[in-house]
């Protein structure tokens, strides 16, 4: 009794859990007003930066990669202007799926040339887009006019890139984590193959730039991408908008984050940020740069991230061009005169028709081109492959990013009798429950049910533990029992910012465990009846711990339709599902 005493007394000092759930009273969405975390030392914000990229990538379902197959690059219809030429390109990023883009290439320069990836973001016209606000090819014939070989390329959805819609996925894609962000993030990364591959082009001198949702591309690109070395986001680094197509927004990519921490993974390497006085990123000098500069000034590197703001609307203008031009020429072709010279100033350029641009004009894609189905069916079975050849402990980590799931360090805990609450340090979660020490100091059990602790409490298999003697915890977890409360849905891509119910209740379930251990239990069990049997597989197979599992999950198929009905976690099945928390358990 005296060891049990102790650590009450031990756990009652430390700071109690919120009097409401912040799950539930704080729901962040795309145009919520953020502010940029603290990270006194390069090490923390490393490791936060580690962290960023793996839930970046998985959350965009390249989590593990797919394989790099042949590109089979299909380049044609050149055209040779004043100072650059122009091919039409298509590349197979997958197996039977094709990317269509443009090629310009400097002509008269020799030696080994720089690259830019382009991607164009959501203009009307996609990568031939041509007007005062924003014109894609007038950016990349200056670019190669002055010595970079420049890859326009489509978004999906757009131009010869039509295989899926731009717009496409429910349920049953958010299982497997098949969606236009990381459909699109994956082209940029074959794109980089495809320039990297040219025997012109200096891989080391790979860059990038976009606006809008082409700057979303760029950031995101140079986030999981090592080989972008020189960058400029147009219009997009905002602490106050955070994105708002559906290739910008997947679920779980901002859970705990925002595009100026994602921004900043490009430290310590030259960034430009262009920000406009019309649009969400008219706070940049004084709100999102100082916050990128800080994580700059971390590695002695605070000149290499730089900012100008341009007075007009959302754009990719004249002026936003020239300074990436002057930007870019600092950086990649070394000239310091770069910012007071003339020669990055854009000339009158005659473009061309669109049937010297589009790749499929008078042509279809090739044989073997697969549907919008097919193409599913590849990204399951590929996913499918990758579960089948991983290791228990790779399996444990996806699942653990497919729920956003942690054990605690420490857990915070409030008594009253026989009533607790727990939650995590910093968190803002509230899990209530029942508490009910036992005979024996060192076996507890913690029961889940559905309906919440008093159901749980009130079961036949809670009564045979406690005749047994051991100490019984049992949880309204997330949503359930006393734990029920208003949660604002209502806001789009809701699930890009915050977790699933589910994946909420198996936080809960992880954060009663790691209690039980913090109060000394050595044999610990965990027992989930009902519905809650999923929640309780899950929670076992991402605990870093062995615990003794009891839950009867013969009723669930674990096939999607399961998983859409009773467990619609985001990327669960990209994760492995339910073979990989059966094979994930310590």
């Amino acid at each position: 009794m005296r060891l049990l005493l102790f650590f009450s007394l031990a756990l009652a000092a430390l700071a109690a859990p919120p009097a409401q759930d912040r799950r539930n009273t704080e729901t962040p969405h795309t145009d919520t007003h953020f502010a940029m975390p603290d990270y006194p030392t390069r090490e923390a914000w490393e490791s936060r930066a580690r962290a960023l990229r793996r839930q970046i990538l998985f959350a965009a379902g390249l989590d593990p990669m797919p394989a790099r197959t042949p590109l089979r690059p299909q380049i044609f219809g050149r055209l040779e202007r004043q100072g650059y030429s122009i091919e039409k390109v298509l590349l197979e990023t997958m197996p039977g799926y094709y990317l269509g883009g443009n090629l310009f290439r400097p002509l008269g320069k020799t030696g080994k040339l720089p690259a830019v990836l382009s991607p164009h973001g959501h203009w009307l016209y996609g990568r031939v887009e041509h007007q005062p606000l924003g014109s894609v090819p007038t950016r990349a014939i200056h670019l190669a006019r002055q010595g970079y070989v420049v890859f326009t390329y489509d978004m999906v959805g757009y131009n010869d890139t039509l295989q899926t819609p731009h717009v496409f996925g429910g349920m049953r894609e958010q299982l497997w984590g098949f969606g236009p962000l990381g459909l699109q993030l994956w082209n940029s990364i074959r794109v980089a193959d495809f320039l990297e591959s040219l025997p012109e082009v200096d891989r080391s001198r790979i860059g990038m730039t976009g606006a809008s949702g082409g700057g979303t591309q760029t950031f995101l690109m140079y986030a999981v991408d090592d080989r972008i070395a020189y960058a400029a986001p147009v219009n997009m680094i905002s602490a106050i908008m955070q994105g708002g197509s559906p290739c910008e927004n997947a679920p779980g990519l901002r859970v705990g984050a925002f595009n100026v921490e994602i921004g900043a993974l490009m430290a310590p390497k030259p960034l430009l940020m262009v920000s406009a006085t019309g649009d969400w990123t008219r706070n940049t000098p004084r709100e999102e740069y100082p916050a990128i500069r800080r994580i700059y000034d971390l590695y002695g590197a605070g000149d290499k991230v730089e900012t100008v703001l341009i007075d007009a609307p959302h754009n990719y203008n004249q002026a936003s061009r020239e300074a990436m031009y002057r930007f870019f020429a600092k950086h990649a072709l070394r000239d310091a005169e770069s910012a007071v010279s003339e020669k990055y100033k854009e000339e009158r350029t005659a473009l061309e028709p669109l049937p010297h641009l589009l790749a499929l004009h008078g042509r279809t894609l090739p044989p073997g081109a697969l549907t919008y189905e097919q193409l599913f069916a590849q990204w399951v079975a590929a996913a499918r492959q990758q579960t089948a050849a991983a290791d228990p402990a790779a399996l444990r980590l996806r699942l653990a990013l497919a729920l956003h799931a942690e054990w605690p360090a420490v857990v915070e805990q409030e008594t009253a009798a026989e009533r607790i609450v727990l939650g995590r340090p910093g968190r803002g979660d509230r899990a209530p429950g029942i508490w009910l020490p036992g005979q024996s100091r060192t076996a507890a059990t913690l029961v889940v049910h559905p309906e919440g602790a008093e159901a749980a409490r009130s079961t036949v298999e809670a009564e045979a533990r406690r005749r047994a003697g051991r100490a019984l915890l049992a949880l309204d977890l997330f949503q359930t029992g006393a734990a029920r409360a208003p949660r604002d849905r209502s806001h789009r891509f809701f699930l890009t910012f915050n977790v699933s119910d589910d994946a909420a209740r198996v936080q809960d379930i992880l954060t009663g465990l790691a209690w039980l251990r913090q109060a000394g239990y050595s044999d610990v069990e965990l027992l989930g009846l009902g519905k809650a049997s999923v929640w309780a597989w899950f929670a076992a197979a991402v605990t870093p711990e062995r615990i003794a599992l009891e839950a009867d999950t013969s009723w669930f198929a674990g096939d999607d339709e399961a998983f859409a009905t009773h467990f619609p976690a985001p990327g669960i099945q990209r994760a492995g599902g339910l073979e990989a928390a059966r094979r994930a358990r310590p």
